[in-house]
């Protein structure tokens, strides 16, 4: 049995949901899937109990992961498996739990530095005003900039995010795409999220908007409606795994 030691907290009124699902269509069973001898949800946890947050809860809608993370000493609560997202199963949890702000840690990203972690919960306190947090990293890379796989993120000059888009923005016009990094620093967006927790309660409840549909990203719901989400700059890369070759290019950075 493996026990990851716990660290004093830093952030006694912040609480980390992990969500884990069973179900995945392109990748059925990925939290227990094996990363060089421990399975990929526990090396998330692993990272987040590192980062000094009053708890780290396992959110999850499947037995097979609710036992093995727990005999591994890991907290798990159980969900409905009928929740539509990772925010959905993060507000349910966190309704019943006592901290004011909640941060939110994909499940599939075992490499998730808890420096990071640590940046999105100072920029949570530092910046009551925003009721949501969330990272992005600076990014130069036309071919990277280009791909509707990466999220770009722009902000106003008081760190607040105006726009998340799969579309390469700003479009910069009268230049060649290959040459738009030299004139603006694109940032690309990092899936962490923090949250005040009544916000959290609050967006839960949000319908679809129609920009969400549009570009299927669920921050664009909260931005319709109203919310504003402080932006902090981070050179953390994330890496996450959702298919089975992710899963090896993982095992082979960790050798």
């Amino acid at each position: 049995m493996y026990f990851c030691p716990m660290q004093q907290p830093h952030f006694p009124d912040i609480l980390g949901i992990i969500p884990a699902r069973w179900a995945s269509s392109r990748f059925p069973g990925k939290p227990l899937a094996d990363l060089n001898g421990r399975p990929v949800i526990l090396r998330v946890w692993d990272k987040c109990v590192q980062a000094g947050l009053s708890r780290v809860i396992i959110a999850t809608d499947d037995e097979r992961i609710r036992s093995r993370c727990e005999a591994e000493g890991a907290l798990v609560m159980m969900t409905d498996p009928e929740l539509p997202s990772g925010t959905d199963r993060c507000a349910a949890i966190a309704q019943h739990q006592p901290e004011s702000f909640v941060i939110n840690i994909q499940g599939d990203e075992p490499f998730i530095d808890p420096g990071a972690i640590q940046q999105l919960a100072d920029l949570l306190i530092s910046h009551p005003e925003h009721p949501i947090g969330t990272l992005a990293r600076p990014e130069s890379d036309p071919e990277v900039l280009a791909s509707p796989h990466v999220v770009k993120v722009i902000r106003d000059q008081n760190g607040k995010a105006i726009y998340f888009s799969r579309a390469w923005i700003p479009f910069q016009r009268d230049r060649a795409p290959s040459t738009w990094p030299d004139h603006y620093a694109y940032l690309t967006h990092i899936g962490l999220y923090g949250f005040q927790k009544s916000t959290l309660l609050e967006l839960a409840r949000l319908p679809q908007s129609s920009l969400e549909s549009a570009e299927q990203l669920e921050q664009l719901r909260w931005l319709a409606a109203g919310y504003a989400i402080s932006l902090g700059v981070t050179n953390y890369r994330s890496l996450g795994i959702d298919t089975p070759e992710d899963l090896e290019r993982a095992r082979s950075l960790m050798s």
